[in-house]
């Protein structure tokens, strides 16, 4: 086990340390839990960093590869299903 040591505001110690009383906990073991959630956060946000790196190179390779759709595909899509969308709400209006 390490010691951490640093400086802080007067005003700001003396407000956590009573904040910390008011929920059972010492000073000390809140900041160990903000240390731990901390990098926890960090933790996720590099693992999704890393994930979304790894999807946005398998995108490229397989754009690279030939394999996209034409907007004017994707449109004609979407607008064939905004379509049938509007016929199934029409008939349950009904």
């Amino acid at each position: 086990m390490s010691t951490f040591t640093f400086r802080v505001d007067d005003t700001l110690k003396d407000a956590f340390s009573t904040a910390a009383k008011g929920h059972d906990r010492t000073g000390a073991q809140l900041l160990r839990d903000f240390m731990r959630d901390y990098v926890r956060q960090q933790q996720a946000a590099d693992d999704h960093d890393a994930w979304f790196r790894q999807q946005v190179e398998a995108g490229r390779t397989s754009a690279d590869r030939g394999n996209v759709i034409t907007s004017a595909d994707v449109e004609a899509r979407f607008a064939a299903k905004r379509a049938e969308t509007r016929r199934k709400l029409g008939e349950s209006a009904s």
